[in-house]
């Protein structure tokens, strides 16, 4: 990094510590010696002039050289897995089993479960930008279904489907950005409350705002942006939308989950198949998409443990809080268990299993046995 640079870059990190420091940018909870929390400012962690991501302001850095894209947006995934198996390791209420991962490996007799993207036929697709906007939209309030039992993943995309069908401006930016909650429940044809139906209406506006403002209204643009990395789509989402940085405190620790983020990456990969928009040269970078199914479903196949006072707390249906111990590490030890399936079946196959992969089997054989109980947790993360 040039001496002219270096400056530049200095006076940049001075004018992003000024805003947080006027309140301007969100706090975090972070604690240095697991006894004590205290509130930190996040700090802009960027390139050039592009912030790209917040770390606790501990970890402010300059680098010799500036970052490029991959090694920035790696960075972003790594943390998701490091801080995953973090969780794991000093975990009290979930517990990773090595002998189930074994078991649940040997039951795939070495064969790579596919799932084909919109099995179901209810998402809507046209090939062109109109799609990324759809699934954009779609994983931006695609969350806490279960407070209402009739209310499900499968309303929210047929239903926007069929909005956009009759009306391919539903969800242009300017009309995202006004939308309330009951404008939401119109367009969804739900006849009573949604679930946080407050929170989805504003991150429909967050939505429609950060487009008209960085990317010229469409989230095709966005893709665009992210130069074919599934990895620097995350860290764009997470950095230019709050409503998608899905993070926790943990014992002290800043534990990174994205689990929006990254469903956007897989729908958008999924649903082109590879190609087009869903090109991306690191899809492998992608964990699994830490929610309240799949947890259930690796209980069920004998890889998540529970301690007795969680498996109460499930058993009898009370709500677990979200960002309580027994909730990070039910995401936590769900991300940090399914990368280490995908481990064991390359060990054992030599085939490049995905992540995105074996969480969409997981999940689909969660919603066919409505009987698993899992954990209840009012968040707009999942």
């Amino acid at each position: 990094m040039g001496v002219g640079t270096r400056r530049r870059f200095m006076r940049l990190v001075k004018q992003k510590l000024s805003t947080l420091q006027s309140g301007k940018l969100r706090t975090t909870e972070y604690t240095k010696d697991n006894k004590q929390v205290t509130r930190l400012p996040l700090v802009p962690f960027f390139t050039s002039n592009n912030i790209i991501g917040f770390f606790p302001s501990t970890f402010i850095f300059i680098p010799h050289a500036p970052l490029t894209g991959g090694a920035w947006s790696s960075f972003a995934m790594e943390e998701v897995r490091r801080s995953c198996a973090w969780v794991a390791a000093h975990s009290s209420h979930v517990f990773v089993d090595s002998a189930g991962i074994e078991k649940g490996v040997e039951g795939m007799e070495g064969s790579i479960p596919k799932v084909e993207w919109d099995f179901e036929g209810i998402h809507y697709f046209d090939g062109g930008p109109l799609t990324v906007q759809y699934l954009l939209v779609v994983d931006a309030i695609n969350f806490c279904f279960w407070p209402d039992e009739e209310l499900s993943y499968d309303h929210l995309a047929s239903r926007l489907k069929k909005a956009l069908k009759h009306d391919d401006s539903v969800l242009d930016a300017d009309r995202l950005q006004k939308y309330m909650g009951p404008d939401l429940r119109e367009l969804l044809e739900w006849p009573r409350p949604l679930p946080l139906e407050d929170e989805r209406a504003r991150l429909l506006n967050e939505v429609g705002n950060v487009l008209e403002r960085s990317f010229d209204g469409k989230a095709s643009n966005l893709v665009e942006s992210s130069g074919k990395s599934a990895a620097k789509l995350v860290a764009l989402l997470t950095s230019h939308f709050p409503g998608f940085r899905d993070h926790s405190i943990y014992k002290g620790h800043q534990v990174f989950l994205y689990k929006r983020a990254q469903i956007f990456v897989a729908d958008i990969w999924g649903a082109f198949k590879g190609q087009s928009y869903g090109e991306f040269s690191d899809i492998g970078s992608i964990t699994m998409f830490a929610d309240y199914i799949v947890p259930a479903v690796l209980r069920s196949l004998g890889i998540l443990k529970y301690s007795s006072s969680l498996d109460d707390i499930i058993e009898s249906n009370h709500e677990l809080s979200s960002g309580s111990e027994e909730e990070v590490e039910l995401r936590a030890c769900c991300i940090y268990a399914v990368e280490k399936m995908r481990d064991l079946i390359r060990a054992k196959t030599g085939k490049q299993v995905l992540s995105v992969e074996l969480d969409l089997w997981l999940w689909c054989f969660g919603v066919q046995c409505p009987a698993l109980k899992h954990h209840k947790t009012l968040s707009i993360y999942y």
